[in-house]
């Protein structure tokens, strides 16, 4: 088995070499350039741009339901003002 290994070894590198300095190596570099290119049309930003974002997000979620939040308490609170001052009106106009 410990032969086996050797010579697989073996012609790996051997495979490894004649890619390296051969036009396949060209192409590779060709390739990688291009997708490159391609990568930087696109406009995308890095993982930490993303997660810094996500959490400004996150943050901004969190103060946009505490606001949601006071608006019902204070709507609450005012109802039964408005209550008042829509029977008034209804007293006044029915006087």
């Amino acid at each position: 088995m410990k032969l086996n290994q050797n010579l697989i070894d073996e012609v790996s590198g051997k495979f490894s070499q004649i890619l390296q300095s051969g036009p396949i190596k060209d192409v590779e570099q060709n390739l990688r350039a291009l997708i490159q290119s391609l990568l930087q049309k696109l406009d995308l930003v890095t993982r930490e741009e993303f997660d810094v974002q996500q959490q400004v997000l996150l943050r901004t979620r969190e103060q946009l339901q505490a606001l949601e939040a006071r608006v019902v308490a204070l709507e609450q609170q005012l109802a039964p003002v408005a209550t008042e001052a829509a029977s008034a009106v209804t007293i006044a106009v029915a006087e």
